[in-house]
């Protein structure tokens, strides 16, 4: 049950709720908290904020407050590698990621569990990476009071299948970077792909084991696959020799080295050349060379998707296309953009 008294009427009275406070350009938060005694030094301040009169909140049976409703409700959308905010912060609870990882959505449960209308959770985007305390997802109550069984009924859509939100961890590879190419191989020009991939790698918690330098021959191509495997290499790199020109053998290396589910051209720009295939259970990935010119690519779409082990097919590489454009931005902020989303 919910009425009014006038703000002049109400010191005295403990608010039910917070009240935000927006500046702008300066702030937006929290100007009195839930539980606050208001006072009479607080009343111009309210009148300010347009807050002319104060509820007397009293929760009817089966009624439910907007603040226990956004724990219910973060609780149940947070699967692992989730963490939920201290408490809730005018009326809205804030879903933080756990650990550095690829976070994943479902989808479809959000969409059910938004469907609702009284309830909300927005997100980032699905396989959107994200590091350790970064907030990722926000759910709350839209009014200050609902019934109960709204609530219960979006957090049992919410836990009904896999998470509707989750941080999945990433694996730390032990990579083999092969470079390819005569012009490198003799020394004709300068290898720019090494510093860039270990660079990658790096950010993502792996490392580069081995590098290998290779002319245009499959057999030298597949044997240095081989070998790097054969190191310790649970993840294999290959650089240039992906495009159609005569000399450019990469691909038929990898095969040669007896890769399977092989998988060559995607529909993302850069990186409509790259392959994916498999050598048993270790990752086989070819970068073009649009890899060396750019600084996002297909390869970091795909990378952190190897490294939670994402199975990765003609399908995954279909569905990229929409959004598989880079914009090719003076100053890029990827994954803060559209690409891959």
């Amino acid at each position: 049950m919910k009425k009014t008294v006038p703000v002049d009427e109400a010191v005295g009275m403990v608010l039910p709720h917070d009240i935000t406070e927006i500046i702008k350009d300066e702030f937006k938060g929290r100007a009195f908290k839930k539980g606050h005694v208001i006072r009479i030094e607080d009343v111009e301040h309210l009148k300010r904020l347009g807050k002319e009169h104060i509820y007397v909140l009293k929760l009817g049976q089966g009624e439910i407050h907007e603040n226990e409703a956004a724990q219910i409700l973060a609780s149940a959308l947070s699967g692992s590698g989730c963490m939920l905010s201290s408490e809730p912060v005018e009326g809205k609870i804030a879903i933080l990621a756990e650990r550095d990882g690829l976070l994943k959505i479902n989808e479809e449960a959000l969409y059910q569990f938004n469907l609702l209308g009284e309830v909300m959770c927005a997100t980032l985007q699905n396989n959107t990476p994200v590091k350790k305390g970064e907030n990722i997802a926000a759910t709350r109550l839209i009014p200050l009071v609902s019934d109960r069984s709204i609530v219960l009924k979006a957090a049992q859509i919410a836990t009904a299948s896999s998470p509707v939100l989750e941080v999945k961890e990433l694996r730390k590879a032990r990579a083999g970077l092969i470079i390819t190419g005569n012009e490198i191989f003799h020394g004709r020009i300068e290898d720019k792909f090494e510093n860039v991939l270990r660079d990658k790698l790096d950010k993502l918690g792996s490392e580069v084991i081995s590098v290998t330098f290779t002319p245009d021959d499959i057999d030298t191509i597949s044997e240095a696959i081989t070998n790097a495997i054969d190191a310790g290499a649970d993840l294999i790199i290959t650089s240039g020799g992906m495009s159609v020109d005569p000399d450019d053998v990469t691909r038929m290396g990898i095969e040669k080295a007896g890769a399977t589910d092989c998988y060559y051209g995607t529909p993302v720009l850069p990186g409509a050349m790259f392959l994916s295939g498999q050598i048993g259970d270790v990752p086989v990935l070819g970068l073009p060379a649009c890899g060396m010119f750019h600084s996002i690519t297909i390869f970091d779409l795909i990378l952190p998707l190897i490294l939670t082990r994402e199975p990765i097919g003609r399908e995954e590489f279909a569905r990229m296309g929409h959004g598989g454009l880079c914009r090719n931005c003076k100053h890029c902020q990827y994954p803060v953009c559209s690409f891959g989303k």
